[in-house]
This record gives structure tokens, C-alpha cells and sequence, in this order.
């Protein structure tokens, strides 16, 4: 059947194939006949752009004819001739079409009209086969990449960190337990708590919320490392902004300062979407003209100044604003939201912890750029931050995007072990639970660093879609593991 040598519709547009017999493979999105021919528009999932497939009928049976429909999967032979029509510049002359798979159209669901994104939602399973999802797709795949390919050409080494912990490094407690006890029959304890000792792991376990801790003891060895894994918080949360399982990117860096730190992620976001901007142009126009459809649907004062292109460009090309959380609480203590209590959270003294209202007009009303929140008060952040002299404050830093909030949290970590071992105290966390962590601080400590980025928003800025569950193939939140 040959099926390797195929040629893709990417490879078709991008060089000059007239005058050659090639063998297409993909699905049908649209079919149009007249009594002379029949056009069908093929789409293989290289790229956003379907490819004209020309059939005559006195060349294809008309039982085969019948059966091209939409979503159904065909291969085609055939000679590439130079198009009469426009959108471009050749064709496929079709010598034979063989039904590789049928899609019966009274039952496939995905017809050539415009779904809903939750319509669309509730066939995960066929979504990638709409344009936006194949562009979403191949946006998301090319931003992986340029996470690794920014890592490793910075000499960072990719350690996998373990999806099953003992350990809950945000200290939220919204985890997933592990476990192989009989559920309607565990063992307990004489006080009648579950006797986790009968166990598989013989204590109690978790799915990771973060690989950050054990990325910090890769750092005492190797310096500058990086995570990038599945992450799963089992918080009831129904909005557009959180997942029950998504994928997080956590460097840590040895022999690096708070200010070192926001460097690197500046740097970082800058170039994977630099990166997507290059080597997405065909997705991310498609996409641009689909946040400014549904834009138009919106209230004036709730659309965006910027296109999404415009976005990116501008993310890219300007110095992110860096201020303190003092500072960013002034601004926001005086803005016109606050004073005119326009703000569901207001802002009224030091030490509230920032929503994601507030950090959106920090970053598109006031500074109208990204901005990096630095020093923030020690009660609202974790325990592993490293703390400044002023005794209230702790060397975090958050970076906030337009569009989404916050993107980045990180930190400058507590290396100084007397330091650290008062802040778990004074935040009930068990020291022995912890010795394996305590050790990089007895044994050849160091200034380090680190950070986390939610791919999923990352995803989500770069594509313009609202909702996170539409970045992820098969979102995970409460109520719904379908698929």
C-alpha cells in the first residue's frame, strides 16, 4: 500500500511538486460536484491548509464518488498540476482514490459548520480534526519543543522528577491519593486512622503537585536543571483558568540570585514564543482572525487593545516592568477600580493576596506591558522562600501576562538552614518528613533559584483561547476523565 511514501500537504505547499505523481492520504473536510468533476478538500494534519483533490467521474467510479464525505479517510494517486482556481498554486489531478476509512454522514458529528467550543468539548476524542484544535495542536507541540531546545542549548539538563510523592510541596493539601488498599475495607489503626504501613509504598502517597523540591536536590549536583512533567491538584475548581492534571516547567539553579532568576524567565518566555511566532505563521494567523471574530462579540470596554499577533510580537520585543508587591499595592490602593470599588477583592491594606483581577490591571491598564511582582509579604507565599532582611518579605517573584494573570511563580530559595528550619516550624511543617531536603542545606549549600510555568497558560496565551480545558487534548477537572 506504500503508505511511507506518502507525501504530506505541508511538504506540497512549501515546494514545487507540479509535473510529479504522488500518492495523499488524509480526511475529507469538504466535497462539491458538478456533472464535469468533483472537488474535495483534503486536510492531513501537517498543516492548517487543506489541499485540492480534482476527481473526474469518467476517472473515479461514482460508488467511490459516494462514499467521499465528510470525515471520511482516503488515499489518493495522482499527478500535481498547477491550479485554475485561487488560494493556491497547485492541485492533485486524482488517477485512483481508494476509502481507507467512512464516515457515515448522518452520524459523524463534525460537519463543515461553525461548533460550539463546548459542543466541541464533549468530543475531545474528534476535536483535533477542526481547525482550531489542529492549529491549537501543533502550536502547543512547537512550544514543547522550544522548551527543550531552549534548555539544552543553555547546557540545562532534563531531569524527570517522580509523579508518585510523599511529599506536598505547595503545602495546599489538595492532592490525589495513591493507593492499593481495599477501599471498602482498609486497614486501621487502633485509633481507627488507615494503617498506611499495609500499603504498597508503606506510607501515604500522592500524585505531584510540583517537581520543584526534587529539581532542588538535582541543582546541588548538576546546577542548572529542568522539569518539565504532568502535575495534578485536586482542587474543585470549575473556572477557565484551572486543571486537575496539567504539565508544569520548574528549572532550579544553583549559584543564581532573585535577580538572576527573573533574567532567565524573562529571557525564556521571550523565546518560546519567538519561537512560535517563527515557526507557527499559517496557525497563529488563523487563530488571530479567530480571537478578532470573537472579539467583536464582546462588550467595547472588555476587548482587548491588541490583536493576538499584535500580543505576542509585544511580549517579545519589550522589557517586562519589574516592581515590588509594596508598590503594586499602592497602584492598585489608588486606581480608579478600588476607589470606585469596581474590584470584587478590594484592595485595602498590605499583605492581601493579589487576584487575578488585580494583576490583570496591573499588566493591561496601567503598565500595559508584562510585569514581574517581586517581594512579596512572607505569610502568602511557601516556606521554601528565601527570606529578606526587612523580616516581612521573601525574594518571590511573579510574572504577569495580559489576557491570563500570572504565568510564572518563582523564587529565590531558602538556603540558610536555620533560616529554613524556623520558617517550617513557625508553618507546622515536619522537619524529619523533610531530612532528605534539610541535607542540601547541611551539606554544601548554596544561593539557588528557581521557577515554575504552567504550560497549559503558556498554551493559552500563545493560542488566544479562553478556556484552558481547550489547550490540553483531554482536560481533567472535576467531574469529567472522559476520553
Amino acid at each position: 500500500m506504500a503508505f511511507n511514501k506518502r507525501v504530506k500537504i505541508k511538504s506540497l505547499l512549501e515546494s514545487d511538486f507540479v509535473g510529479q505523481e504522488v500518492t495523499l492520504m488524509g480526511w475529507v473536510r469538504t466535497k462539491r460536484s458538478n456533472k464535469n468533476v468533483s472537488f474535495i478538500a483534503l486536510n492531513d494534519g501537517s498543516t492548517i491548509n487543506n489541499y485540492q483533490v480534482v476527481a473526474d467521474p469518467n476517472i473515479i467510479d461514482e460508488e467511490t464518488l459516494k462514499r467521499i464525505t465528510t470525515g471520511a479517510c482516503i488515499k489518493i494517486n495522482g499527478q500535481i498540476v498547477a491550479s485554475q482556481g485561487s488560494g493556491q498554486s497547485s492541485e492533485i489531478s486524482a488517477s485512483s482514490i481508494t476509502i481507507l476509512g467512512d464516515a457515515d454522514p448522518e452520524k459523524y458529528p463534525l460537519q463543515p459548520k461553525k461548533h460550539s467550543l463546548e459542543f466541541l468539548r464533549e468530543i475531545a476524542h474528534l476535536r483535533m480534526r477542526t481547525n482550531t484544535f489542529g492549529a491549537v495542536f501543533r502550536v502547543r507541540h512547537a512550544l514543547a519543543y522550544a522548551v527543550h531546545k531552549y534548555f539544552n542549548d543553555k547546557g540545562f539538563f532534563y531531569i524527570h522528577t517522580p509523579i508518585i510523592t510523599a511529599s506536598d510541596a505547595e503545602g495546599a493539601g489538595e492532592t490525589f491519593k495513591v493507593t492499593t488498599l481495599d477501599l471498602k475495607n482498609p486497614p486501621l489503626n487502633e485509633d481507627g486512622s488507615i494503617n498506611y504501613k499495609e500499603d504498597f509504598f508503606e506510607r501515604e502517597t500522592n500524585l505531584t503537585v510540583s517537581g520543584q523540591l526534587e529539581g532542588e536536590l538535582a541543582a546541588m549536583a548538576l546546577a542548572e536543571i529542568y522539569t518539565f512533567g504532568p502535575t495534578f491538584r485536586a482542587e474543585n475548581s470549575n473556572t477557565t483558568r484551572h486543571l486537575a492534571e496539567f504539565w508544569m516547567i520548574e528549572p532550579e539553579m544553583a549559584f543564581y540570585d532573585a535577580e538572576d532568576n527573573q533574567d532567565l524567565a524573562e529571557d525564556f518566555l521571550q523565546y518560546v514564543i519567538g519561537y512560535a511566532l517563527e515557526h507557527c505563521k499559517d496557525d497563529l494567523a488563523f487563530l488571530d482572525k479567530r480571537a478578532a471574530d470573537e472579539e467583536q462579540g464582546k462588550k467595547a470596554d472588555q476587548r482587548s487593545e491588541m490583536g493576538l499577533l499584535d500580543r505576542l510580537r509585544f511580549v517579545t520585543k519589550n522589557k517586562f516592568e519589574r516592581i515590588t508587591y509594596t508598590e503594586a499595592i499602592d497602584i492598585l490602593r489608588n486606581s480608579n477600580p478600588n476607589k470606585k470599588k469596581k474590584f470584587q477583592y478590594l484592595i485595602e491594606e498590605w499583605g492581601a493576596d493579589l487576584q487575578s483581577e488585580h494583576e490583570r490591571f496591573l499588566v493591561e491598564k496601567h503598565f500595559k506591558k508584562p510585569v514581574i511582582l517581586t517581594d512579596y509579604p512572607k505569610e502568602i507565599k511557601a516556606f521554601y522562600m528565601r527570606q529578606n532582611d526587612d523580616g516581612k518579605t521573601v525574594a518571590a517573584m511573579d510574572i504577569l501576562f495580559p489576557g491570563i494573570g500570572e504565568i510564572v511563580g518563582g523564587s529565590q530559595r531558602e538556603e540558610r538552614m536555620d533560616r529554613l528550619t524556623q520558617r517550617m516550624d513557625e508553618m507546622h511543617i515536619p522537619q524529619e518528613e523533610m531530612w532528605w531536603y534539610l541535607d542540601t542545606r547541611r551539606f554544601g549549600a548554596t544561593p539557588h533559584a528557581g521557577f515554575g510555568l504552567g504550560f497549559e497558560r503558556l498554551v493559552q496565551f500563545v493560542t488566544g483561547m479562553g478556556n484552558i480545558r481547550d489547550v490540553i487534548a483531554f482536560p481533567r477537572t472535576p467531574g469529567n476523565a472522559e476520553f
